[in-house]
């Protein structure tokens, strides 16, 4: 019997909450928990969340309310908190992703491979087919300055660097860290590391996360054989001078202190090689 917990957070989602609701109410096992969070929505999110309650039997949705944007975080744990108890595996979503029951079938098949693997993520396609790098290496400061300098080549200089390529299993590779639009998480995993850090506003949550699985013996894997649809908004690309930017530049800060590295990332690469 399995025992499945989706967690949503929403803020002003209206374009992309319907089918992302949708694609998890035809998916088909014994219990399905929906626990999505709205961080303060002014669009027609919530009268859309409203209009999609299940009449299904096995389906259990329930919308925490926030009047204010908490952040990825704090909303996020308050959801794992309600339904931790009442699962065995939990999956973080983006709003605007499009999920499938093979991809979340297979999710689980590998989560169950080992007692090590601990985080599993799918391939991630925009509509228009585009791969998303969602499985990566650690960032650094080097790569994080790359990647916002106005010329391609350099850009492309530090998406290959952070790049990762350490295979576990037939088209499936350890990763540093996944993207959290798509995060398929055994509970024990929780249970044992903790929840999101709250000192992280909005990211890099992903990262910190990630790091303290490795650093607790849990493989973070990328699985290659299966894709979902994820919308990429990349609210952080749209402004270069943002609240979002500017929480992001505070998230990394703390993430360097935190795990006291900036620019070499090799203590954890050794870390991934030896986790097996």
């Amino acid at each position: 019997m399995i025992k499945i917990a989706f967690i949503i957070l929403t803020w002003n989602s209206e374009k992309y909450i319907n089918n992302c609701i949708k694609s998890i109410l035809d998916l088909n096992f014994s219990k399905i928990y929906i626990s999505i969070v709205d961080n303060g929505s002014t669009d027609s999110t919530l009268e859309i969340l409203e209009n999609l309650r299940s009449d299904k039997k096995n389906v259990y949705l329930n919308l925490i309310k926030l009047k204010n944007n908490l952040g990825t975080t704090i909303s996020r744990n308050l959801a794992i908190k309600e339904v931790k108890d009442k699962v065995d595996y939990i999956c973080i979503l983006d709003s605007d992703t499009i999920i499938n029951q093979n991809a979340i079938e297979h999710m689980i098949i590998l989560l169950n491979k080992s007692k090590k693997n601990g985080i599993v993520g799918p391939m991630m396609k925009s509509l228009d087919g585009t791969i998303q790098p969602s499985g990566r290496n650690i960032p650094t400061l080097t790569v994080k300055i790359l990647k916002v300098l106005p010329f391609s080549f350099i850009k492309k200089i530090g998406e290959d660097l952070e790049k990762i390529d350490i295979k576990y299993d037939n088209n499936i590779l350890k990763v540093g860290y996944l993207m959290s639009a798509c995060w398929l998480i055994k509970v024990e995993v929780i249970e044992k590391i903790g929840l999101l850090d709250e000192k992280i506003f909005y990211a890099p949550e992903d990262v910190e996360f990630c790091l303290r699985a490795w650093i607790n013996g849990y493989n973070v894997l990328y699985d290659k054989n299966i894709e979902i649809i994820h919308e990429w908004q990349r609210i952080s690309r749209k402004k270069l001078i943002s609240k979002h930017n500017w929480e992001h530049i505070k998230g990394l800060i703390y993430l360097f202190f935190k795990y006291k590295y900036m620019f070499s990332t090799k203590k954890f690469e050794k870390i991934i090689l030896e986790n097996r």
